[in-house]
């Protein structure tokens, strides 16, 4: 899994709440069990009208947000059904950060786990960074996890929260298999242990 230190991107504003699992990647892609490929569908049914052309006023078509690497989103983003192809659709799109008043607990853990930085703020301070998001290509934002802070374009800081379990993993870039390969030395010492001792096993 990808490190997450520091970001620096555009972020795009998507001021609406109770945004679903379905609305981020609609059923019709869960087929895959890749972690990549799903970009091009995030939000497909808003991103795309029923020929496949791009809905221009949507926001991740319009040319300033296309790079976009920060999503600033409304309250209880990722509601809905537990699917990870969610993170993984917004990861393979580029967007490493979401930021949202909440978010459903599943998601939230998921994007964790995908290497995606969900933080939670007071609606006030979202408020001011979907108001910064609001300035196309000058929405340039900066995340620095070690300091847990936010920048925006004028240079005011925000501070947030992360459990310091997650931020480890997230700085370091490990999942449930890194983590489990931490401890590489040690079960490889079990096992050989167990060896010595069964060795009809």
């Amino acid at each position: 899994m990808d490190k997450f230190t520091t970001l620096t991107g555009v972020a795009a504003p998507l001021p609406m709440v109770n945004v679903d699992t379905d609305m981020i990647i609609p059923k019709q892609f869960l087929k895959t069990i890749k972690r990549s490929g799903l970009g091009v569908n995030l939000f497909d049914e808003m991103r795309y009208d029923r020929d496949g052309n791009e809905i221009a006023d949507f926001v991740l078509n319009q040319p300033a947000y296309r790079e976009a690497e920060i999503l600033v989103a409304g309250d209880n983003f990722g509601c809905g059904s537990s699917r990870e192809h969610a993170p993984w659709a917004i990861k393979d799109f580029g967007i490493r950060c979401v930021i949202a008043p909440s978010f459903a607990d599943i998601f939230y853990n998921n994007c964790f786990k995908n290497g995606i930085l969900p933080i939670a703020l007071p609606q006030e301070e979202v408020d001011k960074l979907m108001d910064d998001a609001e300035r196309g290509a000058n929405a340039v934002i900066t995340v620095d996890l070690e300091t847990q802070t936010i920048t925006g374009p004028d240079g005011g800081t925000i501070h947030f929260e992360v459990d310091p379990f997650k931020k480890h993993c997230l700085l370091n870039g490990l999942d449930d298999i890194g983590l489990t390969m931490e401890h590489a030395a040690k079960i490889d010492a079990f096992e050989a242990n167990l060896s010595a001792q069964r060795p009809w096993g």
